[in-house]
């Protein structure tokens, strides 16, 4: 199975942010539209530039350049201080919108992270209409811009992210690597500073490409261990994988919009087993149990419903969980098509309570527990949809229920 990363990486993240902060406080001057920077204070040696508006950029100011000298470019120069538990914040958002749709989310500083795409992408689909549907949702709810590189690996993410901004998606896949990647000049390959990039051009290496098609055994001398990285870079192969960092939200939840309106419950059902899966695969990944579990779900006139009900039982259990799911679901009218469904667990603890009677069997709980752990492996190692248990593909018969 290929691999599909996307980079996702916020635009001018300290001055959107900045912006928006003054913003929700009441300031009608929105600083990403004029000449102003985020700045450290010049009293205390701190006199940078930290962020700058694209106005600042065109004046050419600099991120680093004193707030001297960027004054001296633009007399009309507005200073913001930086406000980071202010961003800090933003970035929790962001990264807790993003960990709805995947556990597979590396955090790579404050403003960026790889999202292993994928292990999900049977439940989402294309790849840039989804980068297109998170880019929306970022902007529409939480009021900033990011840019997405997709590829098949994460250095080509990351590259793709920064061709050019703001609020754009790129894509830099294998079969894109020679178009996109080699005629750019071989300082913007990442991971290549400036020093190695003035030595690469002693060898008459001026571009991306060049370095890809070099003898790697003429790079050794000066370059030892190093080389052989470099002309992978160059060439677009990166190994690395994404490491999921432990974000623990107040709930784990996953929406998914359905290709057409539904309303038949055996099939709607069949959805709400494939999100349980995968909503139980990243509560089991965060070592977490879960008592409530809430459906929603979205009717074609886009009215929004759920329905909840709270376990006597924190479990992280598929098949408990799903069974929850769906007693909650069929509680619920179904008198028109549905366009979008989902499941949230609520109510996290760190361990598992059971409140057993004569009747329970702790050796099903065990068993149950061990088949989810060695699917849990495979799924994380092959995807999503690699197996299934047999319930899964199951239909449902209504015929001798009353709703």
């Amino acid at each position: 199975m290929k691999r599909i990363i996307m980079h996702i990486d916020v635009n001018n993240a300290f001055l959107s942010w900045s912006a928006i902060d003054l913003l929700n406080n009441g300031s009608k001057y929105d600083i990403r539209k004029s000449y102003a920077v985020i700045g450290g204070d010049e009293k205390k040696r701190r006199g940078i530039v930290l962020a700058k508006s694209i106005a600042c950029k065109k004046l050419g100011i600099k991120t680093a350049d004193t707030l001297y000298s960027a004054k001296q470019k633009c007399p009309a120069l507005r200073v913001f201080p930086p406000n980071f538990p202010f961003y800090k914040e933003m970035s929790k958002k962001m990264f807790s919108l993003l960990s709805v749709y995947s556990p597979d989310i590396e955090v790579a500083s404050i403003d960026e992270c790889y999202l292993d795409y994928g292990k999900v992408q049977n439940l989402y689909g294309d790849p840039f209409l989804f980068a297109k549907k998170i880019q929306k949702q970022i902007f529409d709810e939480l009021g900033f811009t990011v840019n997405i590189g997709i590829a098949n690996n994460k250095l080509c993410a990351k590259m793709a992210s920064d061709f050019s901004k703001p609020y754009k998606i790129h894509t830099l896949y294998e079969e894109e690597v020679e178009e996109k990647l080699y005629p750019l000049p071989i300082e913007e390959l990442y991971g290549c500073g400036k020093r190695t990039s003035e030595k690469l051009r002693k060898f008459g290496i001026k571009t991306i490409g060049d370095l890809a098609h070099f003898d790697v055994e003429s790079l050794k001398p000066i370059f030892k261990n190093m080389a052989v990285p470099l002309v992978e870079s160059a060439r677009g192969i990166n190994r690395d994988l994404v490491c999921s960092e432990a974000w623990i939200p107040k709930g784990i939840g996953n929406e998914i919009t359905l290709p057409k309106d539904i309303q038949d419950k055996n099939e709607l059902l069949l959805y709400l087993r494939e999100i349980t899966e995968n909503v139980a695969l990243r509560l089991r990944k965060q070592k977490k149990y879960a008592y409530t579990v809430c459906v929603t779900l979205k009717t074609k006139d886009f009215k929004r419903r759920s329905h909840q009900k709270k376990r006597k039982n924190a479990t992280d259990g598929t098949e408990e969980l799903y069974e929850t799911v769906r007693e909650v679901f069929l509680e619920m009218q179904i008198e028109e098509g549905v366009r979008l469904i989902g499941v949230r667990l609520d109510h996290l603890t760190d361990y598992r309570t059971i409140q057993g009677t004569l009747f329970d069997s702790f050796e099903q709980i065990d068993d149950h527990s061990k088949l989810d752990e060695a699917i849990d492996t495979m799924k994380r190692k092959y995807g999503i949809k690699v197996i299934k248990k047999a319930s899964a593909v199951e239909k449902v018969s209504f015929e001798n229920r009353k709703d």
